[in-house]
């Protein structure tokens, strides 16, 4: 087996993320409406956070749900590559895989609404 190493790792790398990131976007719409919420609440981040840490807990809560977004729309490619028939544990990964994204988004909510709420005050 010929590993790649360094560099060429790297380089080997990035078009694997590439390349998952041209499928979720080509085949999850989940996945594109929370980048495009991510388009667009990323600059808005620099102007509500009132200093840098506040700007990236803000961004970083955005991000963190196209980043379980990915994870979930891995978790079920390959739950379907296995088999589409129903199986309580493929249901179940689905469903946690689901509920993931949900926290972060309940988080990112969360973050976001007490920023507001200390802007509004």
């Amino acid at each position: 087996m010929n590993q790649r190493k360094g560099l060429a790792r790297i380089i080997a790398a990035t078009g694997y993320s590439y390349k998952g990131v041209k499928a979720a976007w080509k085949h999850e719409e989940a996945f594109r409406q929370e980048v495009v919420l991510m388009l667009l609440m990323a600059p808005l981040a620099f102007w509500v956070g009132d200093n840098f840490a506040e700007q990236m807990i803000l961004l970083g809560s955005v991000v963190l749900v196209v980043v379980v977004e990915l994870l979930n729309s891995a978790i079920e490619a390959i739950t379907d590559r296995v088999s589409t028939d129903y199986h309580k544990l493929s249901g179940r990964a689905k469903d946690m895989g689901s509920a993931a994204v949900f926290v972060a988004l309940f988080l990112m909510i969360f973050v976001w609404g007490v920023k507001i709420y200390q802007l509004l005050m």
